[in-house]
């Protein structure tokens, strides 16, 4: 399975729907302008879907550096800049909410995949 067939997978999911400002909104501070393709939440969803199975146990704030970049600030240096905690808080509780991934206290807390988000991700790379 490719990266557009996991997008279509959890486009289909009646859980993961894009909020109503997701058309108008950075994805990061380190961004200029809104995101240009139109299903650039579902594509989200599913990152931060793969992104929890390959760091997890992973929190928000630990996803949102990865979604992060280079801050342009014009004649001084470069910063790097965390991507927005809150894109990536509302996918998750997306994603929870459709039985794929749920929090753990121990050894570490954070959130990881469930059975159904094992076999849901089953024959992607």
């Amino acid at each position: 399975m490719n990266r557009d067939e996991l997008v279509a997978k959890v486009t289909k999911l009646k859980e993961v729907q894009a909020p109503v400002w997701a058309p108008f909104v950075k994805t990061g501070v380190s961004k200029e302008r809104p995101p240009v393709n139109p299903e650039w939440w579902q594509v989200r969803v599913a990152s931060v879907l793969c992104k929890v199975r390959k760091f997890g146990p992973v929190g928000a704030n630990r996803l949102s550096k990865q979604y992060g970049g280079r801050q342009n600030r014009g004649v001084k240096t470069e910063v790097k800049k965390n991507g927005s905690r809150n894109i990536v808080r509302k996918a998750i509780q997306q994603l929870e909410a459709a039985g794929l991934i749920k929090q753990v206290s121990s050894p570490a807390a954070g959130k990881i995949l469930t059975k159904e988000g094992t076999e849901f991700l089953k024959g992607f790379n």
